[in-house]
């Protein structure tokens, strides 16, 4: 608590559709400790099905806008000009943004980067050069001018704060605050490593359809453990681009056409995954462009074996926790799940290593550490004035 002064928050969630936003607001307000700071009340913007996902507090106040329904050009408009009214109007000391491709430019404000397609190196040709690269230049431009104009960044990893500072520039204030895993995790009891030899040992990889996220190689590489006589199967779950979808698609008749051991779930809600991770045996995380990526922090905390690629953050997150791959190289991906399956002793040693490592990612680190920031930020501005 930094003195006697009551602070009222505002947050705009207006731009977070994912189910990672959904899990950040739930776990970051959930575990707010208000015998510990300063927060009185707290007022939420977004869109109403994100609203309705977020339990009730009697200290929170939920901002049901309708403008987020309409054209994208209202939704700007909203967002440049209405929301720095209405947070005005409420008496918010701070906004707390958990999108950095804001248009606000209400002060004091921090921002939390969430997105790293735009500055990653190499990512950007995934996009061609129609109007999906064309979004993302922009959207690279307004996060740019958002993150210089702000009072104070939160990043999620080290990683992202290097990367993104190499673009817009050094920032004047800057916290590193990672998400936290959601307890149902941590009770899940992984099931035993196959004992019997005509077992399967069954590969999940959760993660948004995106050329970048290269469940394309993995497939190849299941492909390629059959073909050498191995009993192992490949789960597939996240939602994406119709045209990614697709291509997965076709891939997965071409490596499996009877449809025997690569299953592809399509989007599933976050509540259906943890029955997936029970039965899984080994979790294959395959991106080359991640901020911080939930699901292999819930790998990591059910103590799954994991084999991971080696762009990114994911070595930063994942530490000694896991083995690493060339995502873009099927043999490469392939020789990390033979590893894995042979070698028992390497095998238990990641296992317990990442579920240790995974107790660093908490929810009451997560909001503790946010509201100190924020708190601190408030005070500093404040002695400024004065």
């Amino acid at each position: 608590m930094i003195d006697n002064n009551v602070i009222i928050l505002g947050i705009d969630a207006s731009r977070n559709h994912s189910g990672g936003a959904k899990a950040h607001l739930i776990g970051f307000l959930s575990s707010i400790n208000f015998s510990k700071c300063n927060i009185q009340q707290v007022h939420l913007w977004s869109f109403d099905e994100l609203l309705n996902s977020i339990p009730d507090f009697p200290w929170l106040v939920k901002h049901y806008t309708v403008d987020l329904k309409k054209s994208i050009y209202r939704q700007l408009w909203w967002q440049a000009v209405d929301l720095k009214k209405e947070v005005k109007h409420y008496q918010c000391d701070i906004l707390f943004t958990t999108d950095a491709s804001t248009l606000c430019r209400f002060s004091p404000m921090i921002i939390m980067s969430q997105d790293m397609l735009s500055y990653e190196p190499g990512i950007m040709k995934n996009f061609g050069y129609g109007l999906a690269r064309l979004r993302l230049i922009i959207i690279l431009f307004v996060q740019n001018f958002a993150f210089r104009h702000a009072d104070g960044v939160i990043f999620l990893t080290n990683y992202a704060s290097r990367v993104i500072q190499k673009s817009c520039g050094k920032l004047r204030k800057v916290k590193i605050i990672p998400h936290g895993v959601d307890l149902e995790f941590k009770k899940i009891i992984n099931q035993n490593w196959p004992s019997k030899k005509n077992e399967i040992i069954r590969c999940l990889y959760v993660s948004p359809v995106w050329p970048f996220k290269n469940q394309i190689n993995v497939v190849k590489a299941i492909e390629k453990l059959r073909n050498q006589g191995y009993l192992i199967s490949l789960d597939l779950i996240g939602g994406g681009s119709k045209e990614s979808i697709k291509k997965l698609k076709k891939q997965i008749s071409l490596s499996d056409p009877e449809g025997l051991f690569i299953k592809y779930h399509g989007s599933l809600q976050h509540d259906q995954i943890p029955k997936y991770v029970a039965r899984a045996n080994i979790f294959v995380f395959a991106s080359s462009c991640e901020n911080l990526p939930v699901t292999l922090l819930e790998a990591m905390a059910v103590g799954l074996p994991i084999v991971c690629s080696d762009r990114g953050p994911m070595p930063e997150v994942l530490g000694e926790g896991g083995l690493y791959f060339d995502p873009n190289d099927v043999t490469s991906i392939a020789t990390s799940i033979n590893e894995i399956i042979h070698k028992s002793d390497l095998r238990v040693k990641l296992m317990v290593k990442a579920k240790i490592i995974s107790n660093e990612f908490t929810w009451d680190n997560n909001s503790s550490k946010t509201i100190s920031f924020i708190e601190k930020t408030l005070l500093s501005i404040k002695k400024t004035v004065k």
